[in-house]
């Protein structure tokens, strides 16, 4: 079960690594300006809106076995072949004369795979229960991290090595042949329901309603907004600062092999330590680390910081990405109704990326005001502001959910 959710979340991450890792880098070699590539975010508009379609994701009462991973093959499939469309053209026509078409192909591929994340999602809160949340989310997130590894790091690297068309068929061989080994896997039907079961507009609504009517979910929205605002906002413009100062792509693409490999061994780590940690001092804590790293970007862009001191604030950065981001998946693991596990996780998620994505669709002109600096000091305040209002939230309660896992009484 562990290991086909780490192979889920590993198929989610390499077309999201090729937009979020890989492309900015270069399109900044290309010659794009800051604010194009802060708009590049558009392209991933679709994983805000999921939540519009999530619930017709999850299998009605009755559904037959295997319905979600259904949903993970046809998406997958659709990115395997817009990833064959990309290589039909040398990269240098993408990010010029073709760049629309580009901007199109990366919506359509984060469309697929944001599809794919509500049936993964929806899976994962299924299976996941009790002491389980903890290491299945560490092994969700590090599954991500690979995905991200590979299509980001090491496709910058295989630029250099096999060139644009190369690069990206085996990105297509590597989703094929894990996609053969996932859909194997026994997932079982639904029970059936004593009464005939209505999908519609006032369904949708009615069930997203009742999520957010619950007691306490609304300083719980406002940190979802905020949480990963400061990450997103800043981590945008680390790669064109890198280019910028003169690294070329197979080196950042070994920075962030290396460093998404610490934030995939911190987020295992962060997994193992959520089954002892209470919920709040987690994301308090794990909040104002991320906001130190990017403290320590802000170091790094004031003055000429040598090649170690980058590498130092990348490993740091990424290590308190991968724990943070593990911290607030469980809780909102903690928040899912059963039988609308897909729909409620996603509700909380979309909520979550369409304020970063309205943030990272300004760092380019951040970046481009404040300087590189100056935008990284703004991301670290963000991160911090969020991670200290979190000290007056309370953590979920119910069957089976405490402010922490060991069963005890809530620790609020």
């Amino acid at each position: 079960m562990l290991l086909t959710l780490a192979g889920l979340y590993f198929l989610q991450g390499l077309p999201s690594g090729l937009l979020a890792k890989a492309v900015p880098a270069l399109a900044r070699e290309a010659g794009l300006s800051t604010e194009w590539i802060g708009l590049l975010a558009l392209a991933a508009l679709p994983w805000a809106l999921k939540f519009l379609w999530a619930p017709w994701v999850d299998p009605m009462a009755g559904a037959r076995a295997g319905h979600r991973l259904r949903w993970v093959v046809w998406a997958q499939l659709l990115v395997t072949a817009l990833l064959l469309v990309l290589s039909l053209l040398e990269r240098p026509l993408w990010f010029g004369e073709a760049f629309p078409f580009l901007l199109l192909i990366l919506f359509l591929i984060n469309l697929a795979s944001a599809t794919q994340d509500v049936a993964a999602d929806g899976l994962a809160v299924r299976w996941l229960r009790g002491d389980l949340r903890g290491i299945g989310n560490g092994i969700q997130v590090s599954g991500y991290k690979i995905g991200l590894m590979l299509s980001g790091g090491l496709f910058l690297i295989a630029n250099d090595l096999i060139g644009w068309r190369g690069s990206l068929w085996l990105l297509t061989v590597m989703i094929s042949v894990l996609l053969i080994g996932i859909r194997r896997f026994p997932e079982p039907a639904e029970a059936a329901a004593p009464f005939p079961q209505r999908r519609g507009v006032l369904w949708w609504w009615q069930r997203s309603r009742d999520f957010w009517w619950r007691p306490g979910l609304l300083l719980w929205a406002v940190i979802l907004l905020g949480y990963k605002v400061g990450d997103g906002f800043g981590t945008r413009m680390i790669k064109p600062y890198l280019v910028d100062q003169g690294w070329t792509l197979a080196a950042i693409g070994r920075l962030d092999l290396v460093a998404s490999l610490v934030g995939l061994l911190s987020a295992l780590l962060a997994g193992v330590l959520m089954r002892r940690w209470h919920y709040r001092r987690a994301l308090v804590g794990l909040g104002l680390w991320q906001g130190l790293a990017f403290v320590g970007w802000w170091w790094v862009a004031r003055g000429d910081s040598g090649v170690l001191a980058i590498w130092a604030v990348s490993l740091f950065e990424q290590a308190a990405d991968g724990a943070s981001t593990v911290a607030l998946f469980v809780v909102m693991m903690a928040y899912c109704r059963p039988g609308s596990e897909g729909g409620d996780y996603t509700l909380q998620a979309s909520l979550q990326l369409m304020a970063v994505g309205v943030f990272t669709l300004a760092s380019g002109f951040s970046a481009g005001y404040f300087g590189y600096a100056g935008h990284f000091l703004l991301a670290a305040l963000l991160a911090c502001a969020v991670a200290l209002l979190a000290l007056a939230w309370r953590p979920p309660l119910g069957p089976g959910v405490t402010g922490r896992y060991t069963g005890a009484p809530n620790h609020s």
